[in-house]
């Protein structure tokens, strides 16, 4: 773990003051078990609200009211037949560390914290722990592996594994978390192998010994850690190889230097292990940043240059990849947006955002505020709207001076904070998760929605919305501007308008099956392309009008003219009943005169719209479904507004196809 270059302008944290997890968990329990038959009576969304001066900590406010009535802010549109990953949970990790601070309470004080993270009812409803196989920089003594042995001695058969240090405080944190919320999942990471394994004879830096038999002896090692764990109670769904094997600079604190070739090679043993030991343990591969960091990139050696931010894409192209689930990724560098990029090459394969760490910023007093955003941006909605299954903090708790730790961070922050004494805070991070894993259940779907903000900061609204199993719609919005603002939610034909807090993030649910509102199917824009003119470059190039990504646009970045058009190629014939034109957030740049346009061949046009005149944010094209594959909007007038178009959307009639 290393602390992000953009999260390092955080401070040292202050004491929060912590609002009553039972009244928000219990409020937002009985949202969500709604009965079927009030399920069908859309009439309003429950709200819930976190603000980063602290005004609002998971607040639950007055509900906001559907209507038909026209928007005239910018509109979000959800739509629930496009559908994206299933979610799995939400939570962070019970280190070392976080359970020697954890067990510095009273009993009765530590099941009160236990529950505010874990019960479905009365808490965070936190469902999913990565949890450390061995030591890590957060320890509260010194780290260690299962099988520490003397210098020179070896233990190739695991006789001397065992997991006697967990046993003591994680272990029974990992039954009593269990025992709160039954539907805990358990992803484990080592930082190290045993030192005996290693070229370093240290858990510090080294590689593992590139010999057949030390491979399977840390496949074994691995598999004994998950039947150990399960032998004491605490069932592992899933484990990765190495964390952040490329981290070739933790000279404090365990890691290792394992290359993709490496991590392919135990995976060809560890996976025939499981499979013959009956265990239904995914693994997972790579568990490192979005991109490779430029410090790691420098330091790569000679036989690892193929890993260059390749390292997912090498893994899963070799013959280990038959026993990958997926690719977990850190936080610390790059964009969220790197795991769409690698959906797209592997949509087979799922992603988890497996580690991230809040940071003190330089004024202590910023620290909630600054965490919040940040979090609300990358994590909570940057993550999930970029494939991610899982959005996981680092530690669960850590006291006032962000330890105990030996080595590495010196200033990470918790989910909680455990000190001075007997106080508990809840740091930023409770709030930005409980956003959403208060609300987002298991098995949850992403689904449709346009979003105008962006995870380096616009300013936008930038939003995203999952649908329950038992049929309820979620939504999170995050205020990214210093003042509130104002938008809208649509879905088929009913939509509310909320004003957003000032930096804030906002989880809005309503119940019911709105499929019947539904007879139009949106189209994947994917391998659509656009004309335009003027053909402008840049930050408002005519592709973004295609991209599926609401948060960019095409313009003409000059004032509207007749004769100025866009043209969409969809890449083949759709039959298409509708046709959307949406300005996005530049709500003002709509046509003021238009003619539309489809063809069939891109040769002969067919005028569908001869004097339009648009009058808001959607120029909508409603069309007979005859099959077309082109589609041109023209001006026919002028005006001193620019003309933008955010997203281009095409729909068939439900059950077409597209």
């Amino acid at each position: 773990m290393r602390v992000s270059k953009h999260r390092a302008l955080f401070g040292t944290l202050g004491v929060i003051t912590v609002l009553g997890a039972a009244a928000a968990g219990t409020t937002a329990a009985a949202a969500t078990a709604a009965s079927p038959a009030a399920a069908q009576r859309i009439t309003t969304a429950q709200v819930w609200a976190s603000t980063a001066d602290g005004t609002d900590k998971l607040t639950s406010l007055a509900p906001v009211q559907f209507s038909t009535a026209p928007s005239t802010v910018p509109t979000v549109v959800v739509d629930p037949t496009q559908t994206f990953q299933t979610m799995q949970g939400f939570g962070a990790s019970i280190t070392d560390a976080s359970a020697s601070v954890l067990y510095t309470l009273p009993t009765a004080e530590r099941a009160q914290v236990m529950a505010s993270l874990f019960s479905p009812t009365t808490g965070d409803d936190l469902d999913y722990l990565r949890q450390p196989i061995g030591g890590t920089d957060m320890v509260a003594t010194a780290p260690y592996t299962y099988d520490d042995l003397p210098a020179g001695q070896t233990d190739y058969a695991m006789k001397d594994f065992s997991v006697a240090h967990d046993q003591a405080q994680i272990l029974p944190l990992l039954r009593e978390a269990e025992q709160l919320n039954p539907r805990i999942q358990i992803m484990a990471t080592p930082w190290s192998p045993p030192a005996w394994m290693k070229t370093s004879d240290s858990l510090i830096g080294g590689r593992l010994i590139a010999t057949p038999q030390m491979y399977r002896s840390y496949a074994l090692y691995l598999l004994k850690f998950i039947e150990a764990y399960q032998a004491d109670g605490v069932h592992v769904n899933a484990l990765t190889i190495q964390n952040e094997p490329q981290n070739r600079t933790s000279d404090t604190y365990p890691g290792t230097d394992m290359p993709s070739w490496q991590e392919a090679a135990v995976i060809e043993d560890l996976g025939p292990m499981l499979q013959a030991a009956h265990l239904h343990v995914a693994i997972y591969g790579y568990d490192h940043n979005w991109a490779e960091d430029p410090t790691n990139i420098t330091g790569t050696p000679s036989d690892e240059l193929m890993d260059v931010n390749d390292y997912p894409q090498q893994l899963l192209s070799s013959p280990a990849a038959k026993w990958i689930t997926g690719i977990a990724e850190h936080c610390y560098y790059g964009d969220p947006s790197d795991m769409t990029t690698l959906h797209d090459e592997f949509p087979n394969k799922l992603i988890d955002e497996t580690e991230c760490s809040g940071s003190e910023s330089a004024d202590p007093a910023d620290t909630f505020s600054d965490t919040l955003q940040w979090d609300a941006r990358n994590l909570e909605i940057g993550s999930t709207r970029n494939w991610s299954s899982t959005v996981v903090n680092w530690d669960l708790a850590l006291n006032p001076q962000g330890g105990p730790h030996v080595g590495g961070c010196g200033t990470c922050t918790g989910i909680v904070t455990v000190g001075p004494g007997d106080t508990v805070s809840n740091d930023a991070e409770y709030y930005a998760l409980g956003q959403l894993s208060r609300f987002v259940q298991p098995g949850a779907v992403r689904i449709g929605s346009t979003s105008f903000g962006t995870t380096d900061w616009n300013g936008e609204v930038e939003d995203v919305t999952f649908q329950n199993p038992d049929g309820s719609t979620v939504l999170v919005a995050h205020n990214e501007a210093d003042n509130p603002q104002a938008f809208s939610v649509q879905e088929g034909d009913q939509r509310f308008t909320y004003t957003l807090p000032t930096y804030s993030i906002v989880t809005f649910v309503w119940h019911g099956d709105l499929a019947g509102r539904h007879p139009l199917q949106q189209v994947s824009p994917t391998g659509w392309t656009a004309t335009a003119n003027p053909a402008t470059t840049g930050a408002d190039a005519v592709a973004n009008a295609v991209d599926g990504d609401a948060s960019t646009r095409y313009s003409t970045d000059t004032g509207q003219a007749a004769g100025q058009y866009l043209q969409v190629d969809f890449g083949k014939r759709i039959p298409a009943r509708q046709v959307v034109f949406d300005t996005g957030a530049s709500t003002g740049d709509y046509p003021r005169g238009y003619v539309a346009e489809v063809s069939a061949d891109g040769t002969h046009w067919k005028t569908v719209i001869a004097d339009g005149v648009g009058t808001g944010q959607f120029t909508t094209l409603d069309l007979d479904g005859s099959p077309i594959q082109y589609v041109r909007v023209t001006l026919t007038g002028s005006s001193g507004s620019w003309w933008s178009t955010a997203d281009v959307r095409a729909y068939v009639a439900s059950g077409g196809r597209g």
